[in-house]
């Protein structure tokens, strides 16, 4: 699975933007509020737009204070996946109930220096878990395969029924980097700069998609 980022999107041109990802499988939202991330993106009055203007599911990714408060909004709001960190959220086993209660799979965001381990009991109530490859807060940084050792965790966790959810990784994925991102077990690929700099984003993409697929 493939989840171009519209980080790297023009903010102007958001539904043609959509539009030149068509035949992804999300669309990848960072919505950061400069209190849990250092940068402002955008908020939920945008998400309800862009929700109009493209079918492609919406995979937001809600890196704020006080998830527990703000991220129903977004499953109410129609967002198919709606991902909190399990460092800002205060009860993580109740936001998954309610945010699967609004409509919305429940995602769980780890920043690169949480373990798999801290967690694991929270993750049997999650959809997704999102490990991140980069410090969350802004688009472009290099990846840190380090944490490919949490995603051979999770797979292996996932493939012996303790888990059930889609692996996701977030934060420099591009042509370098995707085949060991698959080969370590990940089923979702987010990648924003690696597909919206490209001449032809539908075709960045597709070529990911298939270098993934080759990998896993």
């Amino acid at each position: 699975m493939i989840a171009p980022s519209i980080l790297s999107a023009d903010f102007a041109r958001l539904a043609e933007e959509a539009e030149a990802v068509r035949g992804a499988d999300w669309l990848h939202v960072d919505v950061m509020d400069a209190h849990f991330v250092p940068n402002l993106t955008l908020g939920l009055p945008v998400v309800k737009s862009l929700l109009k203007a493209t079918d492609i599911p919406l995979d937001c990714h809600l890196m704020i204070e006080d998830p527990d408060r703000w991220a129903i909004g977004y499953a109410e709001a129609g967002a198919y996946n709606v991902t909190v960190h399990v460092e800002a959220a205060a009860d993580p086993v109740q936001l998954a109930k309610d945010l699967r209660a609004a409509g919305a799979k429940a995602g769980l965001s780890i920043k690169p220096g949480t373990s798999i381990e801290s967690c694991t009991d929270v993750l049997k109530h999650y959809d997704t878990l999102l490990v991140m490859s980069v410090e969350p807060g802004f688009g472009g940084q290099g990846f840190m395969a380090e944490v490919l050792d949490k995603v051979r965790t999770a797979r292996r966790l996932v493939d012996t029924g303790h888990l059930n959810l889609v692996v996701e990784i977030d934060g420099g994925i591009n042509e370098d980097t995707i085949a060991q991102a698959a080969e370590a077990g990940v089923d979702c690929f987010v990648a924003g700069s690696a597909i919206y700099d490209a001449s032809d984003p539908g075709a960045a993409m597709a070529k990911l998609r298939a270098l993934a697929a080759r990998s896993r």
